[in-house]
């Protein structure tokens, strides 16, 4: 017997969270896991890691295009119907994948996935805003929290154990028996959203130009860093394609009666202050996220299960200071603690220019837990303060805007930082290679010295050879840590001059 919107009010809210965040954290483990798999998958299939991507880049894009589009739907289609729709669809993209017998189809499969998985993020967090009373939404985004940064940075290492222990297809059979698990608590425990609107017809416009703009975007970022950026005429042009979508997609959407996405929520200052940081937040997240284990990987010889181990510490802090935190973030002001949080990224990050090549994995345990609290510190009141002066009507909308300029400065970051890295590693080695003189004495001494050591198995031309490859190896090896100080002190210098804008930030009850 289907339960009135009356007696679902009377479920315990702890079991409407409960419900809501298994699909979540599912969703979110479908970016972080696979990325970690993409040698062994382009392996299983013939292809090139190129081609590859796609599996992680197609998932992306359709994420990222229901994030802003989720509001409409769940009011076209009810909140309960619409999440047991995108939670089937989610687990059929699933088993897609599982069954792929090439790429193509796998690509396909992961297209599916993302269509399923985008909506969850901001729907769990309207949900939670509006089922939780005011004085616990902090323990609401704390909850939201775990579902988003803890699942996010745990990724690589879930993905990393799965694939080098079992299989690529581990990671895809994991999600049928928790999609049909999740139907069920959904059809039980959720309600429909009281403050649904009457819906109009679907802006197919705006959809497509999304869509456009969205691809084209993601194509210059995958792309850009083989092809040469703005060395090669077609991302030249299709960076300006991009742009001319983007502006378009804004124009129409803010002059549509009916509209598939509401801007409007940007007239909102605490809303836009509040995503702008928020956005910041994911750029330095997903920045060390990725540089850390690729430093671990490409110059310390670590296995992607090891590389994704170096961040249960900060999963960990993540866990207890989500804890906390919940439980504080209305004792104290929100703004105190988004400007400790980000002071502490800012701490953490620049931590991490000490690495060297001698580096050991317990000292990448300090700087993860401090960035791991600075992070939830931040990100708690951040969530809260951005879609707390909205309108109910306007929550799922604005959640989903709010999670779309996430996505979107995510998938920046990444490409931004692999580019960093390639681009600093390059000036280094232009730099250092000055030093390989026959007019550096220190030079000539270590070229002698190996040289003699090499004499022992090779006559001298050949040993004169080797050494000079073994010094130029180091130099090479050299010139990439350096690339990495670099990044680190880069994205660690924004997070201190973020902090001024944190006191632009109103609470609900000075708005």
């Amino acid at each position: 017997m289907i339960r009135t919107i009356e007696q679902r009010l009377k479920i315990p809210i702890w079991l409407i969270a409960f419900t809501i965040m298994i699909p979540t954290i599912a969703s979110i483990l479908g970016t972080s896991t696979v990325t970690v798999a993409v040698s062994h998958i382009a392996g299983a299939f013939g292809s090139t890691r190129d081609e590859v991507n796609w599996v992680v880049t197609s998932y992306m894009i359709t994420h990222a295009i229901m994030l802003p589009i989720s509001g409409w739907l769940e009011n076209y289609f009810g909140r309960r119907n619409f999440l047991k729709i995108i939670t089937v669809i989610f687990g059929l993209g699933s088993l897609i994948c599982l069954m792929s017998t090439n790429l193509n189809m796998l690509i396909f499969g992961r297209i599916v996935q993302g269509i399923g998985g985008g909506p969850f993020m901001p729907l769990s967090q309207s949900i939670l805003l509006q089922v939780y009373p005011k004085d616990k939404q902090g323990v609401a985004m704390g909850i939201f929290s775990i579902a988003v940064m803890v699942s996010a940075i745990m990724g690589p290492a879930i993905g990393g154990y799965l694939v080098d222990n079992f299989s690529w297809q581990a990671l895809f059979i994991i999600n049928i028996p928790i999609s049909i698990f999740s139907v069920v608590l959904i059809h039980c425990n959720v309600m429909n959203n009281p403050n649904r609107i009457k819906v109009h017809n679907p802006d197919f416009i705006g959809i497509i130009s999304l869509a456009t703009w969205l691809f084209s975007m993601q194509v210059v970022l995958d792309k850009g860093q083989q092809y040469g950026w703005f060395d090669t005429d077609w991302i030249c042009v299709l960076s300006a394609f991009a742009f001319v979508v983007f502006m378009f997609f804004i124009v129409w959407e803010i002059e549509h009666k009916n509209p598939i996405t509401n801007l409007r929520v940007f007239k909102n200052l605490n809303f836009v202050i509040g995503t702008i940081l928020a956005s910041f937040l994911n750029v330095i997240a997903y920045s060390t996220l990725c540089a850390l284990p690729m430093f671990l990987q490409s110059s310390l010889g670590y296995t992607a299960q090891l590389g994704g181990a170096s961040m249960v510490a900060r999963s960990l802090a993540c866990f207890f200071a989500i804890i906390i935190v919940s439980e504080i973030v209305n004792l104290i002001d929100s703004r105190i603690l988004i400007a400790v949080g980000f002071l502490m990224l800012g701490i953490s990050t620049f931590m991490f220019t000490n690495i060297n090549l001698e580096y050991s994995f317990t000292c990448t345990i300090l700087p993860n837990i401090i960035f791991g609290f600075g992070l939830i510190m931040a990100f708690i009141p951040i969530s809260a303060l951005a879609l707390s002066t909205l309108p109910k009507t306007d929550l799922s909308s604005g959640a989903g805007m709010h999670s779309l300029c996430k996505c979107v400065s995510t998938s920046i970051t990444v490409s931004v930082t692999n580019t960093i890295v390639a681009i600093l590693s390059q000036a280094h080695q232009v730099y250092l290679v000055g030093n390989l003189s026959p007019y550096n004495n220190a030079f000539q001494y270590k070229l002698s010295m190996l040289t003699a050591k090499f004499l022992h198995y090779s006559v001298y031309h050949v040993a004169n050879i080797k050494a000079n490859a073994f010094l130029y190896r180091e130099l090479l090896a050299q010139s990439r840590l350096m690339s990495f100080v670099d990044v680190f002190a880069i994205f660690a210098l924004p997070a201190f001059l973020f902090i001024p804008l944190v006191l632009l930030l109103k609470k609900k009850k000075d708005c």
